[in-house]
């Protein structure tokens, strides 16, 4: 049945969830421009919520039609603190998100294939659909690594918002 004369209808608004570990300045400006390209003003109907990976919860994953995760290279691997939110949500959402669309975007100092392989792992046993290639910015900090993380944010937002993911 077609809205009544005069209203637009309303597309559903879809929800992204962003779950990463930041805990220097440098990977907390990332994931601020992450932040920032997923609320771009021109994306609308996506609702956006940021959760350290301490703190993110199965319940954060199922309400979620998309996932950001982010995290530092820590000994050639992901972050302690995004292994602890696979270990604590894996088998409460496995089986559960089968599809969800995800981007990764990782901070090494070395090269970031360790840490990718890692998540990689971990999100092919959630049968979960990488949206991208991961975004690996290594090396000594650049000012550009947060206009890289900021287009990151804007393409899933935009791409989730469009029903591409």
């Amino acid at each position: 049945m077609a809205p009544p004369q005069g209203t637009a209808r309303r597309r559903p608004v879809k929800r992204l969830l962003i779950v990463a570990h930041a805990p220097s300045p440098n990977t907390r400006a990332m994931l601020a421009a992450v932040r920032r390209g997923a609320e771009h003003p021109d994306v609308t109907d996506i609702q956006v919520s940021v959760r350290r990976a301490f703190d993110a919860g199965v319940d954060d994953v199922l309400a979620a039609d998309g996932i950001i995760l982010g995290t530092t290279e820590n000994l050639a691997y992901m972050s302690g603190a995004m292994k602890d939110f696979f270990d604590r949500t894996y088998y409460g959402v496995i089986g559960r998100t089968e599809g969800l669309p995800y981007a990764l975007y990782v901070r090494a100092g070395s090269d970031g294939t360790g840490t990718v392989k890692g998540v990689e792992r971990i999100v092919t046993g959630l049968r979960w659909n990488q949206c991208q290639a991961p975004l690996v910015c290594k090396g000594q900090y650049r000012t550009a690594f947060e206009a890289e993380c900021e287009e990151l944010g804007l393409t899933i937002a935009a791409g989730l918002e469009a029903g591409i993911f």
